[in-house]
């Protein structure tokens, strides 16, 4: 039986020869809202511009005029970060949730947030970074750190890192990081005062200085996330179903451990610990693509891309002349959503 008849919900009158017209509509509607959403981010601000005038700045930009320079050297590397971001934070979920067999995973199950946010606050008391260019690899560095903790004491045992150890170990050592982050915070004003605009997540001051010295291993892991399909799909049979069909779950696992480590733990140097993203992202996915976890790692990056960057074009809106913090609007739309998907019973088992 094919992982895309397993997918289809029973009594909801769906036939598995549904999928692939489902599929073609529904990338079709995200390439279009992505489309839309990147538009709506050049055009809409502090100070609304034309569609004409974001065109002109596009194609004959001109150095001399406020409106190109706001367009081309503002928003759009503020745009392209958050399509980057999205996507990375939507692989890195439906990895979380993939490799620990969890539908309430996401990539702070591994330590990964804590983790990035206690480098952070070393970084700005220890060594004095002021920006998120200067603590970017302490974020990544930290984060990984974090997730190889967890992955250690996970491993302990004879059955080694299984689902449910992973989520155990993940709790235990981001409440332990948690404390630690309070307790310098509490003492250090200098670190408050850098921290608590990065801890919510803002795409605000963010610029391709901050994405390109990441990128290239955000590149990478997602290359490696896009191409772990078919051994999520033999996850979600079950450890020793996996291993009967010739997969090393161990070595498997922990090569997605890392890819996941390192698609979140870039994305949250680059913006800080966005939640929900990584949690939302492939339930919703999963009501149109199926249980196949190569059309659902497909569609993640784009539709994540396009809720982060929705996201913060609403957050630009609601508080003029000010902004809020895109971390605080995803919060605010995502929690409803979820518990929406949930009370539907569209959150599928894995």
């Amino acid at each position: 039986m094919s992982a895309d008849t397993l997918a289809l919900p029973r009594g909801r009158g769906r036939s598995p020869r549904s999928l692939p017209r489902r599929r073609v509509w529904a990338g079709a509607a995200v390439a279009l809202a992505l489309g839309g959403v990147v538009v709506a981010s050049l055009a809409v601000g502090t100070s609304e511009i034309p569609l004409g005038t974001v065109w002109h700045a596009l194609t004959a930009y001109d150095p001399a005029d406020p409106e190109h320079i706001a367009i081309v050297e503002k928003r759009l590397p503020r745009t392209v970060v958050g399509i980057i971001v999205g996507a990375a934070l939507g692989l890195s979920g439906t990895l979380a949730q993939g490799v620990t067999r969890n539908p309430l995973a996401d990539p702070g199950i591994l330590g990964v947030n804590q983790g990035a946010a206690l480098a952070v606050v070393a970084a700005i008391t220890v060594f004095g970074a002021t920006g998120p260019s200067s603590y970017l690899w302490f974020a990544i560095v930290g984060a990984a750190i974090a997730a190889a903790i967890v992955w250690v004491l996970s491993s302990r045992g004879r059955d080694g890192a299984t689902p449910g150890k992973l989520a155990l170990a993940g709790a235990a050592v981001s409440a332990a990081l948690f404390s630690l982050v309070s307790a310098v915070l509490i003492v250090s004003r200098e670190a408050l005062d850098a921290m608590r605009f990065w801890q919510v997540g803002a795409l605000a001051g963010r610029g391709l200085d901050v994405l390109v010295p990441v990128l290239p291993v955000l590149i990478v892991a997602a290359a490696v996330a896009l191409a772990s399909g078919r051994t999520l799909n033999l996850f979600a049979l079950g450890d020793e179903t996996a291993a009967a069909l010739g997969l090393r779950v161990n070595r498997a696992r922990l090569l997605l451990a890392i890819a996941l480590v390192v698609l979140a733990a870039g994305a949250t140097a680059v913006a800080g610990p966005i939640a929900f993203v990584g949690l939302i992202v492939p339930h919703a996915v999963r009501s149109i693509a199926g249980l196949d976890y190569r059309w659902i790692l497909l569609f993640a990056a784009p539709t994540a891309a396009v809720l982060l960057v929705a996201a913060d074009v609403v957050a630009r809106i609601v508080a003029r002349p000010g902004e809020l913090q895109v971390g605080i609007v995803v919060a605010a739309v995502g929690a409803p959503f979820f518990i929406a998907l949930v009370r539907r019973g569209r959150m599928a088992g894995l």
